[in-house]
């Protein structure tokens, strides 16, 4: 442990094993952004469907707008633990996990996608 490390946050990753290489906690950082990119989008997704008033089925296009803000809100879930769970793992020089909440933010796109498709095809030609 680096005498620096008992003022970093979170303790519980710069608390454990030796640095890594910077590059890798650098390209660890920029995945965290990406994720934080990815909340981002999916919130302005959600908000724009519903703001813009589509000429979709209401009651779909409601369900598809808040399955995407959902899923952006949770995000940054992914982010952070991602962030972590990866920066402890280059510290101790462990595999890489895989991301947890991946999976089912990708059902969540896809779900609203569907939802957006049936919204299309049951629109009963009003916003």
């Amino acid at each position: 442990m680096q005498p620096d490390a008992a003022r970093r946050f979170p303790q519980g990753v710069y608390g454990v094993g030796d640095e890594p290489d910077p590059r890798f906690s650098l390209a660890n950082e920029r995945t965290f952004l990406a994720w934080i990119r990815t909340a981002l989008a999916l919130i302005a997704a959600g908000v724009a469907l519903e703001a813009f008033g589509l000429s979709l089925n209401s009651g779909f296009r409601l369900v598809a707008a808040l399955v995407l803000i959902v899923a952006g809100i949770l995000t940054p879930l992914q982010a952070w633990f991602g962030w972590m769970r990866t920066e402890k793992a280059l510290r101790q020089n462990r595999p890489l996990p895989a991301p947890v909440v991946a999976g089912p933010l990708g059902v969540a796109v896809i779900l609203a996608g569907l939802l957006v498709v049936l919204g299309l095809l049951f629109a009963s030609g009003q916003p």
